[in-house]
């Protein structure tokens, strides 16, 4: 009864305080942050300590939230968002690009583009590449501006089509558009061939289907996964999933 009473109450706070009516924003236990600088380190090969610094570096760049914070403000889709910028997951995927330092990033599924500009702020920290980024909604990508449009490039249209009418090696793929196995299954068959040697290919809510997981296993990478734990949010959270090539 306490636990029911607990997400009842979190449920009408969130029915009174927030505009999110999707793509759910929240911050995230200070353990459950240990556990992600911990599955990041391991999946970069790199010390945890160096992790830990990224995901501080991204929670405190107040250059980035005074943009998001005002970005969303001015944008007609604002009553769709909230203004307090509350990054959770997203702060792996940018303590990834900064360990791992790919050179382009491709990510299906812009929406709002909140994780478009995380991802751009640590290329931007890294000095070098570039994000594109795909979605069918033409109003997709508002927070995408300055600095952060830069180094994104922006498609509308079918994933699909664009990822076949890419050029470039992709060394980091990330699936965040409609979240059915068929299409993630498309996805990363048609990104495979454009995949670099040590690329990593990430699921958004890769707890929704066991698409990348079996695509790994079906072409000999290994998977990992990450489930957030949200603060004070009625929301359980979602999950990563990676797949990367097997270590020697």
């Amino acid at each position: 009864m306490r636990y029911d009473a607990r997400v009842l109450t979190q449920s009408v706070r969130w029915l009174v305080r927030s505009r999110e009516h999707t793509n759910y924003t929240f911050d995230l236990t200070s353990l459950n942050l240990e556990h992600l600088a911990w599955w990041v380190a391991d999946a970069a090969s790199v010390p945890v300590d160096g992790i830990r610094e990224y995901i501080a570096e991204a929670a405190n760049d107040a250059r980035l939230r005074e943009h998001v914070r005002v970005a969303t403000l001015a944008s007609s889709r604002r009553h769709l968002a909230d203004g307090e910028v509350r990054l959770h997951k997203r702060l792996g995927w940018y303590a990834l690009v900064r360990a791992l330092r790919p050179a382009h990033v491709v990510e299906t599924g812009t929406d709002k583009g909140l994780g478009s500009v995380v991802l751009a702020a640590a290329l931007l920290r890294n000095g070098f590449g570039r994000l594109t980024t795909m979605d069918v909604n033409r109003q997709a990508g508002y927070l995408i501006q300055h600095d952060y449009a830069a180094v994104t490039t922006r498609i509308v249209g079918d994933s699909l089509r664009a990822i076949a009418d890419l050029s470039d090696p992709v060394d980091f793929f990330l699936h965040d558009s409609l979240h059915t196995r068929e299409h993630e299954l498309a996805e990363y068959e048609a990104a495979a061939p454009l995949l670099s040697e040590k690329a990593i290919v990430l699921s958004d809510n890769a707890h929704a289907t066991d698409a990348l997981p079996s695509w790994a296993e079906a072409t000999g990478r290994r998977f990992s996964y990450f489930q957030e734990r949200p603060v004070g949010h009625w929301y359980p959270g979602g999950g990563i999933g990676l797949a990367q090539s097997s270590r020697p």
